[in-house]
């Protein structure tokens, strides 16, 4: 066992995200057969990642502030701090902070065999999609 190295933070690109989102790599695969990613992701107020989806569905943990997370449907979630969001494979959203502050979240992901499709990236998010429908506190099961 080793702890691993503390890799640098990086700002997110802005084809991908709108406002300033910065990403730190925790974890990621060391042997064959190993697919699990996670990331420490720090989004400014108002901050948002475009339209996306993922091959084989994301885990997104809130650490701090409240996230907004939103679907093609129009539904829009509002997850606090300890409470984790799934997204399954395939399913396009968004992740967002509120306009008045910060917001961070672990994401949790698994990489299929080609690690580059992964996440497929779309448009950027509208007002009109941030504002949705909002459900607070979203849903467990």
């Amino acid at each position: 066992m080793h702890i691993e190295p503390r890799t640098p933070t990086v700002k997110n690109p802005p084809e991908q995200f709108a406002g300033d989102v910065w990403v730190e790599s925790i974890v990621k695969p060391h042997e064959d057969g190993q697919h699990t990613t996670a990331a420490l992701v720090r989004f400014a107020p108002g901050a948002r990642t475009a339209w996306h989806s993922h091959e084989k569905g994301q885990y997104l943990h809130i650490i701090q502030g409240t996230a907004r997370f939103g679907t093609r449907d129009g539904d829009v979630i509002e997850v606090h701090p300890g409470q984790t969001l799934y997204t399954p494979p395939g399913q396009e959203h968004w992740h967002a902070s509120t306009e008045d502050g910060f917001m961070e979240h672990i994401a949790f992901l698994e990489l299929g065999d080609d690690p580059s499709t992964a996440t497929t990236w779309k448009e950027h998010v509208t007002d009109d999609d941030l504002r949705g429908t909002t459900t607070a506190g979203g849903s467990e099961t």
